[in-house]
């Protein structure tokens, strides 16, 4: 048996190789210590068993996260709709977690069908890190077994998917299982010390925010000459609004998720807004925008302002402001965490790894059986960032009530998938042309 210190360098080497490798900080060029929690639960001697569904990065990442989250938690079942994502993600997380990965053969799964097998295997935990069209599906599926469950973000691509989510989530509450959303930033130290202060009045009475998520391009991936037209979709899913959301949903929803926390997650009762596709114009993109600008208002009268973009050689940006009758609030994401007005501060406490810290806070739950459960707060932020498409897509301005009773489903259903589908992409939205359904 190991010593504690020979498994303190375990650990650290974990960690450096994650740094190095690139694929626990997907999304963000932070990188901050990890402080793992200790557990004196008796029940920590019992092993929790891991099923990952979506072996991309951010999937790999979320697998490494978890093993490293509780120190007897092993990987014991992988599911990926394709073969070489599976292969190289169980290559990495070997690498990384030599004595934590137990999965057989016989437990390694390739299709669509790939989630129920992994879900119907003898595991405890989920690891949901596909592309979000699926999620609605994998979480409903997931519950309905029994399983805790962590849901990357975004948890859907269109209103009835959101229905469906929190549908699923009402379930998990009944069955006691913890749900832990992907919403990294609300697990970072920095933004918590900062929401939780204007949400306890710091700034006073919230008048206006803005969220801006300013970045370059994405991958892609080059056809090649044996890919079907689904294949081809889904290895660049994502360009394709059926099976991302567009970049809003994707991956500014972080910043409609801030937002959200901000005004106490009350959701908004009108948004307008704008958006298009002016350099991200190569058909090769699918059928997403590059830019949005969208408005919220709040039944109290506040309004929350979004603005993203995402076209190659502009400028970066990833901030949220709070205007207060009393006072600004300003995160400048990794860099400024400040509050000014009736009281002056700034954040100076201790920094940590979001990433792992919302596994840490998942594995704890489970041990101490106190269920957490994200659910209706990942499915309201993920309405934020739809309910932005709707409107920048259209042109219109949209109440509350009428996206989210949208019946607008953006891709085909479950029982469809098949790398043979012929299936039409929607157009390229036009405002003003483009309906709401």
């Amino acid at each position: 048996m190991k010593d504690k210190m020979d498994s303190k360098n375990d650990d650290s080497s974990r960690r450096s190789f994650l740094k190095k490798s690139g694929i626990v900080l997907l999304g963000t060029s932070l990188a901050y210590p990890v402080n793992a929690f200790q557990m004196s639960n008796p029940s920590i001697d019992s092993v929790l068993k891991v099923g990952l569904i979506g072996c991309g990065g951010r999937g790999t990442g979320a697998a490494a996260q978890a093993l490293m989250a509780d120190p007897n938690v092993v990987l014991t079942a992988m599911g990926d709709v394709f073969e070489d994502r599976l292969v190289s993600a169980h290559a990495e997380l070997i690498k990384i977690h030599p004595d934590k990965i137990k999965v057989d053969l016989q437990n390694r799964f390739i299709g669509f069908d790939a989630y129920l097998k992994v879900i119907a295997s003898d595991v405890d935990v989920v690891l949901l890190t596909t592309p979000p069209a699926f999620r609605p599906d994998h979480l409903a599926a997931a519950v309905e077994a029994g399983k805790h469950v962590f849901c990357e973000k975004p948890v859907a691509v269109d209103s009835p998917g959101v229905r469906k989510v929190l549908e699923a989530a009402k379930i998990a509450k009944e069955k006691n299982l913890s749900l832990v959303s992907g919403f990294c930033f609300r697990h970072d130290y920095a933004n918590q010390a900062v929401f939780g202060r204007v949400l306890d009045g710091a700034v006073g009475d919230v008048r206006a925010i803005t969220t801006f998520r300013h970045g370059g391009e994405a991958w892609y991936y080059d056809r090649k000459p044996n890919w079907s037209q689904m294949t081809y979709e889904m290895r660049n899913w994502y360009y394709y609004n059926w099976l991302s959301g567009d970049f809003i949903v994707e991956q500014a929803v972080h910043s409609l998720d801030m937002m959200s926390w901000a005004m106490g997650d009350v959701m908004p009762i009108k948004a307008s807004g704008q958006g298009g596709r002016q350099a991200r114009v190569d058909k090769k993109y699918g059928n997403i925008f590059d830019h949005f600008t969208v408005e919220f208002e709040y039944p109290n009268g506040a309004k929350g302002y979004h603005f993203t973009r995402q076209q190659a050689n502009t400028s970066h940006q990833n901030s949220v402001e709070v205007f207060g009758s009393e006072g600004t609030a300003t995160v400048q994401i990794g860099r400024q965490y400040e509050i000014k007005g009736k009281m002056n501060w700034s954040f100076e406490g201790e920094r940590n790894d979001m990433f792992q810290t919302e596994h840490d806070e998942l594995f704890k739950s489970i041990r101490n059986g106190v269920p957490i459960n994200d659910g209706v707060k990942m499915a309201h932020s993920t309405m934020l960032a739809i309910w932005g498409r709707m409107v920048g897509y259209t042109g219109q301005s949209i109440g509350f009530d009428e996206a989210f009773n949208s019946i607008e489903s953006l891709g085909p259903k479950v029982a469809e998938y098949d790398w043979d589908l012929v299936w039409k992409m929607p157009p390229i939205a036009i405002p003003g042309i483009t309906k709401q359904i």
